[in-house]
C-alpha cells in the first residue's frame, strides 16, 4: 500500500496537453495547471469533466507544484495516473508478501543494475532462484480488458528482451502488470497498438519469463495491489 503524504486535492479535469501538463479547476472555481507524470498516450483515462485528485509538493522549486495522481471516470473507476506510482505499489506489496507467485522472497532490491541498463526489482531468497522483475502500469481498459501499451513503446520491448536473456540465462524472469485501472478483470497485450511489443512478450514467455497481472484498490488516499487477474487468451 502507498499513503499520499498528505490530503490530495479534489478538482475537475479542463484538458490533458503537451503531455505532461494538465488544466483543472478547483473546487472553489481557481484555474491550475498541473504536471501530468504519464508518458502514454492515456486513451480512456483523461476527458475533460472527469473528477480529478492531486498531490501538492513542498518542493519550492517546482514549476508547477501540483501533480495530477488520480483520476474517476463516469462509470466510477479509479485510474490511476502517475506510473511512477506502479513500481511503489509493487515495492510495497513485495515487503509485505502479497503477490502469491513471489511470497518467499525476503530480500528486494530496487533498481537493480543488469549489464548496461537497471532492472526494476532484484529478489533473493534462501533456497530461491534469483528473480529479476520489471513492472508495467496498466490504464487503458476497453470494457473491462485492460491493455498495454497504450502507444508503440520502444522501451518496453527492450524490457522484455532483457528478461528473455536474463530466463534464457537460468534466471527467474517476470513481467508484472500493475492494473492502475478498478474496471479491468482480465487482460492482454495490445498487438493492435505494438506488435513488436507483443511479439518480444510472447518471445520471452516462450523462454521462461513469467507474465503476471495484479489489480488495485483505489481511494482518494491510498492505493494497494489486490488480486491476481487472469489473461484473456
Amino acid at each position: 500500500m502507498i499513503r499520499f503524504e498528505s490530503p490530495l486535492i479534489e478538482a475537475v479535469l479542463i484538458k490533458r496537453y503537451k503531455r505532461f501538463l494538465a488544466d483543472v479547476e478547483l473546487q472553489n472555481g481557481d484555474l491550475l495547471t498541473v504536471h501530468c507524470p504519464n508518458t502514454g498516450a492515456m486513451t480512456n483515462c483523461a476527458q475533460p469533466g472527469w473528477k480529478v485528485f492531486l498531490s501538492k509538493s513542498a518542493n519550492q522549486k517546482r514549476k508547477y507544484a501540483h501533480t495530477w495522481e488520480m483520476a474517476v471516470n463516469n462509470n466510477g473507476h479509479w485510474i490511476g495516473i502517475n506510473t511512477n506510482n506502479a513500481n511503489k505499489i509493487v515495492k510495497s506489496a513485495l515487503q509485505q508478501h502479497k503477490i502469491q507467485e513471489l511470497a518467499e522472497y525476503n530480500q528486494i532490491t530496487p533498481e537493480y543494475k543488469v549489464g548496461d541498463s537497471r532492472i526494476d526489482f532484484f529478489l533473493q531468497g534462501d533456497g530461491m532462484p534469483d528473480c529479476y522483475i520489471e513492472v508495467k502500469s496498466m490504464t487503458l481498459c476497453e470494457g473491462s480488458l485492460g491493455l498495454f501499451p497504450d502507444a508503440v513503446t520502444q522501451r518496453g520491448t527492450t524490457h522484455a528482451n532483457e528478461l528473455a536473456i536474463l530466463a534464457k540465462a537460468g534466471h527467474k524472469a517476470i513481467l508484472i502488470f500493475c492494473t492502475q485501472q478498478s474496471g479491468i478483470t482480465h487482460f492482454n497485450i495490445a498487438s493492435h497498438i505494438d506488435e513488436k511489443y507483443a511479439q518480444a512478450v510472447s518471445e520471452a514467455k516462450k523462454v521462461g519469463v513469467e507474465v503476471i497481472c495484479y489489480n488495485c484498490n483505489f481511494s482518494s488516499d491510498f492505493i494497494e495491489l489486490a488480486h491476481s487477474i487472469p489473461n484473456s487468451n
